[in-house]
Order: structure tokens, then sequence, then C-alpha cells
């Protein structure tokens, strides 16, 4: 038996369909407006979830300018830690509003805490689910925190070793939280398709016994679809209205007329999946005509002989398979067959 979790009543594991988070992440750019809407169409494209960070700068760091404060190359090269996370923060005070609009949608929304107070603000609000971030697997207080609330819980591997990994998992476990998936990452923003291993999904998911997925960064949706045909039971995304409206996470978000198409296509690669099978599908039956059996070729006299010279393996199959033929030649026709006839096997002496 496969394990599966459930949020808000949706089931999620290999045996149903992928369930497909939109991460709306920092691409607000600090407008409550701009995150409404982002809401409202991340919930038009079919996505099972809508997921929001929950944080302030000093909550995850502090006001500096010495040099490891400062991020130098890649998107927010220049930024100090506290100058991106002030961008890039959804105000606690806009999460009542948020959840509001996604339930008016009739769409999941959860976030991923970076601290206690963030815990504490999403179990006011009723979460039904956790996301811990790649980059917070080693807090192993914050996840003992979020296991405590007793909701499934949704965790990005990203720079966390095997041994990082089971730490967090036997956290979580030991805080009285067993229905836990987790997400093969990548963390580099955005991340190249080369550097996606995807295969590693399905290792995470037999490894440690739980549901497997992917938080995507690269670009395009091929990585995404890839993993749900290794059995990807999550994909998380990030999302936009727009990626020329710049914002911390444009540049790696999908919008919405690409999530819509990841949503689909990757419910069409898990629907391809199937089973393990040899027998005709239904939409095959009809091709059978296709196939090669034995006809005559020219009028065959009652007690003639079959030979290679009136007899043929051709288009279409109603006749007997062409294997059959070696073993006709020399036995006789039971009677008079016309040329295009299929040899079948009443007609046979």
């Amino acid at each position: 038996m496969h394990p599966e979790i459930e949020i808000a009543g949706r089931k999620i594991g290999p045996g149903h369909p992928p369930y497909v988070i939109c991460e709306l992440s920092g691409n607000h750019n600090g407008s409550l407006e701009r995150a409404l809407e982002l809401v409202d169409a991340a919930a038009a494209t079919g996505a099972d979830a809508i997921k929001i960070q929950t944080y302030t700068p000093d909550t995850l760091t502090i006001e500096s300018d010495r040099p490891e404060f400062r991020l130098e190359g890649g998107l927010w090269s220049g930024k100090t830690l506290y100058e991106l996370y002030g961008e890039a923060h959804t105000p606690y005070e806009w999460h009542p509003a948020l959840f509001a609009r996604a339930k008016e949608h009739g769409v999941t929304l959860f976030s991923t805490p970076f601290d206690e107070t963030a815990v504490d603000l999403l179990a006011s609000l009723d979460a039904p689910a956790y996301k811990i971030a790649s980059f917070e697997v080693i807090d192993l207080m914050l996840i003992e925190r979020v296991a405590r609330q007793g909701k499934p819980m949704i965790l990005s591997t990203g720079m966390a070793n095997l041994a990082e990994i089971q730490d967090a998992v036997a956290t979580a476990r030991k805080a009285g939280t067993s229905d836990i998936a987790l997400l093969h990452c990548v963390s580099s923003y955005p991340a190249p398709v080369g550097d996606a291993n995807v295969r590693t999904v399905p290792h995470l998911a037999s490894a440690f016994g739980v549901v497997g997925g992917l938080s995507d960064h690269t670009p395009g949706t091929a990585v995404a679809v890839a993993a749900v045909a290794l059995g990807a039971a999550v994909i998380e995304k990030h999302f936009t209205l727009a990626r020329a409206d710049g914002g911390p996470d444009a540049a790696f978000s999908l919008e919405p007329d690409e999530f819509k198409r990841l949503v689909e296509d990757c419910h069409a690669a898990w629907e391809a999946l199937g089973d393990v099978t040899y027998d005709l599908q239904g939409s095959e039956r009809g091709s059978t005509t296709f196939r090669r059996s034995l006809y005559a070729m020219q009028t065959i006299e009652a007690g003639e002989a079959f030979s290679m010279q009136n007899v043929r393996s051709i288009r279409p199959g109603f006749g007997m398979p062409p294997k059959e033929l070696p073993a006709l030649v020399g036995r006789k026709a039971r009677r008079r067959i016309e040329r295009g006839e299929p040899i079948l096997p009443s007609v046979v002496e």
C-alpha cells in the first residue's frame, strides 16, 4: 500500500492525480490588492492549492551591512538579506484577507511558516497544512512546533542531505505528524534543467515511506511533467501575473496561462501512466483490421492445395494469423474460395 496524505478532503499520493501547488511567494510586489489578484488568478488555473510564506524580515535575519548579509550574484545581487525579505514578505495583517479570498474560490490555501509567531498566526487561521521551506529543514525546533499542530506537513528537501532529511522526518513523526510529503528541490533560482535530477523523487518516497513530489524552480513545465511520470504526487511551482511586472521571484515563476498548462500536463502525465498491460485498449480495437492475416490471392477450388502462390499475408486482419502460413501450405481447401476471401480454419480440410 502506497502512503498517502489528505489536505482539506483531497487525498494525495501515487494513486491520485498530482496535487499541484501554486506558490505566490513575494510576487505580490508589496501590494495587498495584487496579492488578492494573484489568489484570483491562481484559483482559475485549476491548481489544487495556493501557498504563501509567513515571515517578516526580523523573523528571518537582522538588519546588518556586514558582508555575509549582502547577496552577491544571481537575481538579488547587491541586496542585503534584510532588504530582500522586507521586499518579499507577506505582511501578517494580509493573511486573513488572503485566506478568505481563497475560501471564496473554494481552493485550499496554506503557508510556509518560518518561526513560532508564524505558526501561531497560521494556527489561528485554521491552516489545513504546513510547508517547511528547504532552507528550514535543519530547523528541528520549527519542525517540531509545526508537527504539534497535527496537520499534514510538506517539506522541501533543497540543501539537505539524507541525514538531515532523516532528522527532520524523525522529528515530525516524534512530535505527532504521520502525514508527511517530501519534495525534491534544487535551491537555485532559477534552477538549470540539468540540475533537476528528478529520479530523486521516487527515491525520497521509498527511502522515507512518505508521499514524494517536486518543488520546481526550473523554467517551463517539462521538469514537473517528468517528475510526475516518475511518480511525483505533489508539484509546487512559483506563480506570477506577469514576469514583466518584476518581483523577487518573477524570473522563475509561471504566468497564468503557463500554470494552467502545467496543471493540465501534469494531470495528463499521471493519467498516461496507467497500469502494466498488454491487452488491447478500447481505443485500439478499431485498428485490428490493419494487422496482416492470410487471404486468397486467386480463386482456390475445393480440394485444391494451399500454396505460397495462392495464399499471402496481407492487410486487413480478418483471416488466420500470418504465423499459420507454413502449416497451411499443402493442406486442401474444404470448399471453393474466391480471390480476396480471408482464409479461416473453417475452409481448411
